[in-house]
């Protein structure tokens, strides 16, 4: 099947891997079974793969909403996205739903419709909850937001619809459970913070701290005895080169562009663990 080159990430991510694609690409596996990506976030690196057959997960539900949308009631997404305001009034009262009782009544497409909306208008584009769950990004004051971006959708939903695409919304171990030997797993975690100001896991309630971490590499090791490809990407600190020193280590050069700090954007040291 020929790759659908607009089939693309819809969503801006922390963390999102666009700029790490060609270093990732150097390391895909010749021939593999099924792909796993239990941190999908906004998929760079999926549609860049589009293999034929996958399990893709986060632990976000409105995220795995989203997809799920796209895949199933594209026509509806695309009209609701079509009623959204820019201006900031309307962008704090679509912000402020999910600290409402009314919030539960939304439907799956109005739900996918919101974040989309948020996304594409709030400040940098990032997706960020407070420790209560609620979406707490400011606006973005963009002259043309791209809200409704139909030809991605549309690519993103035939793809999702022309291969066997599994959505998932669990927790990373679950959604490993059943890997086999020749399958592909690509871990792309929250990453361990290079400095304690530069944690970055405001998108899921619970954080990953360092525990999580080792919780991960357990995983890790699990799927290697087992015979499967596993490729994981994180930030290039002592703790996480000690921590998987047995498997092959190679540091990539990454553009981070989501930082709220301009000095902060740039190049910046990452590890690609694999296990072959």
């Amino acid at each position: 099947m020929k790759k659908n080159l607009l089939a693309q990430p819809f969503l801006k991510w922390a963390g999102g891997k666009r700029q790490l694609l060609p270093e990732l690409n150097k390391y895909i596996p010749l021939k593999y079974k099924t792909y796993y990506e239990p941190f999908v976030g906004a998929g760079a690196f999926l549609f860049d793969l589009q293999p034929k057959k996958a399990v893709i997960n986060d632990i976000n539900s409105e995220l795995i909403n989203c997809y799920n949308v796209i895949k199933n009631s594209l026509d509806d997404l695309v009209e609701d996205l079509k009623r959204h305001e820019i201006s900031s009034d309307y962008y704090y009262n679509i912000r402020e739903l999910d600290r409402k009782p009314e919030f539960n009544e939304l439907s799956a497409v109005q739900r996918a419709s919101r974040i989309i909306y948020l996304n594409k208008t709030c400040f940098n584009g990032l997706f960020r909850v407070n420790s209560q769950g609620q979406y707490n990004v400011p606006y973005g004051n963009y002259k043309n937001p791209k809200v409704l971006d139909e030809v991605v959708l549309k690519a993103v939903h035939n793809f999702l619809n022309s291969c066997d695409i599994i959505i998932s919304n669990q927790d990373f171990e679950e959604v490993v459970r059943d890997a086999k030997k020749g399958d592909f797993i690509y871990f792309d975690p929250p990453y361990d913070p290079v400095s304690d100001s530069s944690s970055f896991t405001g998108y899921s309630l619970d954080g990953f701290s360092r525990d999580e971490q080792r919780r991960l590499k357990s995983v890790f090791d699990r799927l290697n005895k087992k015979g499967c490809f596993v490729l994981l990407s994180n930030s290039s600190t002592d703790f996480i080169k000690d921590l998987y020193k047995d498997y092959r280590i190679e540091i990539v050069s990454a553009s981070r562009s989501i930082n709220s700090n301009a000095l902060k954007r740039g190049k910046v040291d990452e590890v690609l663990v694999m296990n072959y």
